[in-house]
């Protein structure tokens, strides 16, 4: 009887602890079930890219079904000089500030490349050995007297510890998500300086250009003021006219040839400042072509005002600027929820040197986990949180805002290439009349019909005429280098 009560009680026993293991198991199982799924939980949602307020067409544009924009034409399409194809290689090259882009992207790059090792425990190595001496009096004293037969205890460790925290909330997977959003914005600012570059680059050659016309048109003009003052003084001569016509041309010439200096110091100092953005030390800048040779493709369409959004690079980096806010706010509302840390350590460790290595005696292990919930921080956790809602806000504004200014420098460009060309072909015909009026006025002269100063103002209006006609073709060439960079052209 007592033999069949044992069994029973072996079998209750048994089923006990199967039952316990199970019921542990399944334990176990629910947390880690849970813990996935509140990994999978967001905490935070995420403000999707705004809809920019855009037009179904530029302003000032040409109404056509091309949906094609002069933007994506490449540098080499677009500048077909090839000494300002040469400046422009300098430059996207030697130039110092996109050197520092580069070096931005790639520092970038580096920060982004560790962050696939943010789920993986971080794991140190800890090697120690230490030394104490209690009191002879104290219970550690006595014990190692009695048990130790020494007057110091000796303690060799040697370890790895382990401590993983589960990602619940999402915070690192938004803190990889922020790192790859900076990533991108870094080749996004380096698109961005290439294209300002490239604009800048450009105009400045242009600019330099028309110098060179506006230099030659004064030497031209002070030839034509000498052979004035030549005929003048025949006349003085002769008794025709007084000295006062002279002096008239003289002030003239005087003015036409105080323009020389001055066209020269200007072409100079553009030179100066090409050769600093293409990264050179100031020198001369070779130019093979002159102002009126200058061309560009015939057809700059604008295309539709959404495409110009993936193109240029200050938007994009705003879009990734938005990014980065959404993971921010992820970041601080996570900081405010418990988390989960596990720890774990494992090494050999030993009273003596001698028995320190001795496997498996000397190995010792040890694991825990707990949940840290914030407390006293949470007001600060919280103020952190609405702060970056706040910044969040800021960079939509920010982002609408980038996309209104993109939208105006596309149609001023468009603007400044109509009426530009409206204000050549009157400057031109201006310049056609002026040019007879000093083949008119100095036949008139000669045949007394017109006095010295008829003949010094139309000097004097052709050089101005003609000065404004090159200065209007040199702003129709930077309109067109504006629409170029505006539709987010330069970079590719």
């Amino acid at each position: 009887m007592q033999l069949l009560n044992m069994k029973k009680f072996l079998n209750w026993q048994k089923q006990f602890k199967v039952k316990t293991i199970m019921k542990n198991y399944v334990n176990k199982l629910y947390f880690f079930v849970l813990l996935a799924l509140l990994s999978a939980c967001k905490i935070s949602k995420n403000v999707e890219t705004p809809n920019a307020a855009l037009p179904e067409n530029f302003r000032n544009a040409a109404t056509t079904a091309d949906t094609n924009s002069v933007a994506d034409l490449p540098l080499d399409s677009f500048f077909t000089d090839a000494s300002l194809q040469r400046l422009l290689d300098s430059a996207i090259v030697k130039n110092y500030d996109m050197q520092v882009a580069l070096k931005n992207i790639e520092s970038a790059q580096l920060l982004f490349k560790q962050t696939k090792f943010a789920y993986l425990p971080s794991a140190n190595l800890n090697i120690g050995v230490g030394s104490s001496r209690p009191s002879d009096n104290s219970l550690n004293g006595l014990s190692a007297s009695s048990f130790l037969g020494t007057t110091h205890i000796e303690d060799f460790t040697a370890n790895v510890g382990l401590s993983w925290e589960a990602d619940i909330w999402g915070k690192i997977r938004n803190r990889n998500g922020r790192a790859l959003a900076e990533y991108l914005q870094t080749i996004e600012a380096k698109n961005a300086i290439q294209t300002n570059l490239v604009a800048t680059v450009s105009q400045g050659f242009y600019n330099l250009l028309m110098l060179d016309a506006q230099l030659a048109i004064a030497q031209k003009n002070l030839a034509l003021n000498d052979s004035t003052i030549k005929i003048f003084g025949f006349q003085f001569t002769s008794g025709q006219v007084t000295s006062l016509a002279i002096q008239q041309a003289e002030a003239q010439r005087l003015t036409a040839a105080k323009l020389i200096p001055q066209l020269q110091q200007s072409i100079i100092l553009q030179e100066n400042a090409l050769s600093i953005l293409a990264g050179e030390l100031p020198g001369r800048t070779q130019r093979d072509i002159n102002l009126d040779q200058v061309s560009f493709p015939k057809t700059l369409s604008a295309g539709v005002p959404s495409a110009m959004l993936t193109r240029r690079p200050d938007i994009r980096r705003v879009e990734l600027a938005l990014d980065v806010a959404n993971a921010n706010v992820g970041i601080a509302k996570a900081s405010m929820y418990p988390s989960l840390v596990i720890t774990a350590s494992g090494g050999i460790n030993s009273f003596k040197a001698s028995n320190w290595f001795s496997i498996p005696a000397s190995l010792f292990g040890l694991a825990s986990g707990g949940i840290t919930q914030p407390l006293f921080q949470r007001n600060l956790l919280k103020t952190q949180y609405e702060v970056s809602k706040v910044e969040r806000e800021r960079t939509v504004i920010q982002f609408r805002q980038s996309v209104l200014y993109a939208v105006g420098e596309v149609s001023d460009a468009l603007v400044k290439i109509e009426k530009l060309k409206e204000q050549e072909d009157i400057a031109a015909t201006r310049v056609r009349t002026l040019e007879q009026a000093i083949t008119n006025s100095n036949l008139l002269f000669q045949s007394g019909m017109a006095n010295y100063l008829e003949v010094i103002t139309a000097q004097s209006n052709v050089l101005q005429g003609e000065l404004e006609l090159v200065a209007i073709k040199r702003a129709q060439l930077s309109a067109n280098v504006d629409l170029y960079r505006s539709l987010g052209g330069g970079w590719k």
